[in-house]
């Protein structure tokens, strides 16, 4: 597996980090998004994984008090099947128990299976559906873990 380092999103990762968004999702954010969650959204924490200096993936992670969300996590699609999902999450978890967050939610499509199985490794449970969530209405399934 060649190696990755994972780091603190910045502003200027920000074309690299659409290329991504936009490889990896239906109904990708708009730039504008990440704007305001890395300048403005003081819950907000971003993590990008890097190799040979190219921004692969990252994820996005909303902390309130002692409850965090996944808001978004993408591996590109050229670089999925290393396990590059899993140091991400990783790094991702080890972020919200610094933080002392004491749960993490994420919803996750019902279709996406992969991503499923990975948050299941890290322990998380599916509890609940939300019917129609993503904009081509497929139904998202709601995953939870205690910290």
């Amino acid at each position: 597996m060649d190696d990755i380092t994972i780091r603190n999103m910045v502003t200027s990762d920000l074309d690299a980090v659409m290329q991504v968004e936009h490889a990896s999702f239906q109904s990708p954010w708009k730039k504008e998004n990440f704007i305001f969650d890395l300048t403005e959204n003081f819950y907000s924490y971003y993590l990008v994984a890097v190799k040979a200096g190219e921004i692969i993936g990252y994820c996005g992670i909303w902390i309130v008090y002692d409850a965090a969300q996944i808001t978004n996590i993408a591996v590109h699609p050229e670089e999925r099947g290393n396990h590059y999902g899993d140091r991400l999450f990783e790094a991702a978890l080890a972020l919200v128990k610094l933080k002392e967050a004491e749960t993490l939610t994420l919803e996750v499509r019902e279709s996406n299976i992969v991503a499923q199985e990975l948050y299941k490794k890290f322990g998380l449970e599916v509890v609940g559906k939300r019917e129609r969530y993503y904009q081509d209405f497929e139904d998202a399934l709601v995953m939870w873990v205690k910290l």
